[in-house]
C-alpha cells in the first residue's frame, strides 16, 4: 500500500510541477489556462486521494473527496469564464495559433479610440 500512497504522490506532485512549468512556458494567456486547469486539477485529485488513502478516516476522506469533485466542477468553468474575459478584452493570441474559435461566439469589447486612450493616459491637473 505505501508503493501505491508514494506513486499517487509522486505523480500529483509531477503533475504540479509541469503545471508550473506550463505557466512559465506557454506563450498566451489561453495556452496558460489549459495547462493550470488540466494538470493542476489532475495534480491536487492525486494528492487528495493518496492523503485519504493514508489516514481512511470518514471525515478525510469525505473531505478529500468532496474537495476533488469541488475541483473539478469549478476549475473548467473559471478557466472558461477567464478566456472569455480575456477574448473579450482583445487580448492577443500566439502568433502560431491556427483557429479563432471565439471569433464568432464572443462579444468583443469596443476597440478605444485614438483620442480616447491619449485622454485617459493625461494625468489630471489638481483644483
Amino acid at each position: 500500500m505505501s508503493w501505491f500512497l508514494g506513486g499517487l504522490l509522486l505523480a500529483g506532485a509531477f503533475l504540479m510541477f509541469l503545471t508550473g512549468l506550463g505557466l512559465v512556458r506557454m506563450p498566451d494567456i489561453f495556452c496558460r489556462m489549459h495547462a493550470a486547469t488540466k494538470s493542476a486539477s489532475l495534480g491536487v485529485a492525486l494528492l487528495l486521494l493518496a492523503s485519504a488513502l493514508f489516514f481512511q478516516e470518514t471525515m478525510v476522506v469525505t473531505k478529500a473527496l468532496v474537495t476533488i469533485g469541488f475541483i473539478f466542477l469549478t476549475a473548467p468553468v473559471a478557466a472558461s469564464l477567464l478566456g472569455r474575459a480575456a477574448y473579450a478584452q482583445r487580448t492577443s493570441l500566439w502568433e502560431h495559433s491556427v483557429m479563432d474559435e471565439g471569433r464568432d461566439h464572443i462579444a468583443l469589447r469596443p476597440a478605444p479610440e485614438a483620442d480616447q486612450v491619449a485622454r485617459s493616459s493625461q494625468k489630471r491637473k489638481p483644483a
